[in-house]
């Protein structure tokens, strides 16, 4: 094994209703991890993240083991997804976590990769893009974070009911990643490597880039079907494995 990896996952979506996939998570960050190794969340860690002071279950215990592996030297970055967006300062200090921009340029052994969770993406879902648009908007966060609790769950969940009528409406070639796009942050960001999660189809794509080889991996996501995916990268190459 390598003196030093790299790990990288996203699509976790941990939530009360699956408290299975909550301990193995607890299990990956307490004994997956050495104090060496650095590790990028690349969004949805959560499932419904709707402010910092959210201490419904499984938040504090999350909270709590990420910050022990911060404390013993795991350096941890994470972006925000479509899910938990309102991640905040707050979480930051309680964890030891850096938010990061999205997307991120990263070293991984020594090759300039991009990181984002990968919606931004997704430009030909034109609905899609607005939405995202307004709920990062820092005046609609600042209002909606002052609603109480209970405002927001009701909210979030009217919110989760609207997007899952609207996603079985739509064909599913517009909620895939637009290559065009893709190809165009690559050459903007002067990368050939880039990895993201948000469409859960784990893979690793390769195409020609400016006459180069460009390598873009897809992470999965921590549901039964696709096994707890995650990125490991060391001096001798990466591994797309599941745990």
């Amino acid at each position: 094994m390598n003196p030093m990896a790299t790990f990288l996952l996203s699509d976790v979506h941990l939530n009360e209703a699956r408290p299975g996939i909550v301990d193995i998570f607890l299990s990956f960050l307490n004994h997956g991890i050495r104090n060496t190794d650095t590790l990028y969340i690349l969004g949805d860690l959560f499932d419904l993240w709707l402010g910092d002071d959210d201490t419904r279950f499984p938040h504090l215990p999350v909270m709590d083991a990420l910050r022990k592996a911060t404390e013993r030297g795991v350096s941890i970055g994470i972006l925000h997804g479509n899910h938990d967006f309102l991640l905040g300062k707050t979480f930051e200090k309680r964890t030891g976590c850096r938010l990061l921009p999205d997307p991120s340029v990263i070293d991984l052994s020594g090759k300039r990769a991009l990181i984002t969770h990968g919606d931004i993406f997704c430009t030909s879902d034109t609905s899609y893009q607005k939405y995202r648009n307004w709920v990062r908007n820092p005046l609609y966060q600042r209002i909606f974070l002052a609603l109480p609790m209970k405002q927001r769950i009701k909210r979030a969940a009217s919110i989760q009911n609207a997007s899952r009528d609207a996603v079985l409406d739509k064909p599913p070639h517009i909620m895939d990643i637009n290559k065009d796009t893709v190809e165009r942050m690559m050459l903007t960001y002067d990368v050939r490597y880039m990895v993201h999660g948000h469409i859960h189809r784990p893979a690793t794509h390769e195409a020609p880039l400016r006459g180069e080889m460009a390598t873009r991996i897809v992470l999965g996501d921590w549901y039964e079907k696709d096994g707890n995916t995650v990125l490991v990268w060391g001096n001798d190459g990466f591994d797309l494995i599941t745990i």
